[in-house]
């Protein structure tokens, strides 16, 4: 197993190396520079390789659910908002049918890439079905 505190957290770490949504260095995320009106709302979002290395970290420390949640997490940066929360809204149960559920699953692996999203609502779907929790 490696040693994950000297790692983690890769703010103190690794500052420099990582990057923010917009591709601005982290530490160039500064409190002058947000007075300065420097920053804009994708330097302040979480870049995809960020939550990749932290996963690395949470697999390595024994945490198998979290490194699979941040890898979902880095597979939805590039979604648009608006879309996460129609998502959200459609995995809440009794909102989806199962093929509506499907075709959201299909919808981010091709559109996205997101094949780890995608195979958590087609599981949800499968689990909703089981459970009578779909659209009526």
């Amino acid at each position: 197993m490696t040693d994950t505190k000297s790692v983690y957290p890769l703010r103190d770490s690794a500052s420099d190396a990582l990057l923010t949504h917009s591709g601005r260095a982290l530490s160039d995320i500064t409190a002058e520079s947000v007075a300065a009106g420097a920053l804009t709302g994708d330097d302040l979002r979480t870049h995809a390789d960020t939550l990749r290395q932290q996963a690395a970290i949470a697999r390595a420390g024994g945490y198998p659910q979290l490194a699979a949640n941040l890898l979902r997490a880095a597979e939805l940066t590039d979604v648009p908002n608006e879309e996460l929360l129609k998502i959200y809204e459609l995995l809440r149960p009794e909102r989806a049918s199962y093929e509506e559920l499907a075709r959201l699953a299909d919808y981010l692996e091709e559109t996205y890439g997101a094949r780890e999203n995608a195979a958590f609502i087609r599981d949800a779907a499968a689990v909703y079905r089981e459970r009578n929790l779909l659209r009526r």
